[in-house]
């Protein structure tokens, strides 16, 4: 039986809940078809374009990364912008992504834990 998308952001969503980031920030998932199949996760600490080819590379099915790619609102994703060419790489390259931010941090065991350990 093959894991999905959904069963892994259920268990992110759950270490990780979106209710406990920041008003501000965009955390959850922003790329990926639910139903796709995950078998490898890319973890990394920003959604850059070289984050997204590193994990096509490794043959990911999912990135995870603590800073969120569309912070701001956007009106384009042309890939003559680094935000529109990081995007097209994931849906291109059937890339999702995932972020845990601020949710991130307040976690038990989260970011901060870490950081005081």
């Amino acid at each position: 039986m093959q894991t999905t998308l959904a069963e892994v952001v259920r268990v992110l969503d759950h270490l990780y809940p979106p209710s406990t980031a920041q008003s501000w920030d965009q955390v959850g998932l922003v790329a990926g078809d639910l139903s796709q199949p995950v078998r490898r996760i890319h973890f990394a600490v920003d959604p850059t374009l070289a984050v997204v080819e590193e994990a096509r590379a490794l043959g990911a099915d999912l990135v995870v990364t603590h800073h969120p790619l569309l912070l701001r609102g956007i009106h384009s994703v042309a890939t003559t912008g680094a935000k529109g060419a990081t995007v097209t790489a994931l849906v291109v390259n059937d890339l999702a992504l995932y972020v845990a931010h601020t949710n991130a941090d307040v976690a038990q065991p989260g970011v901060n834990d870490a950081l005081a350990q």
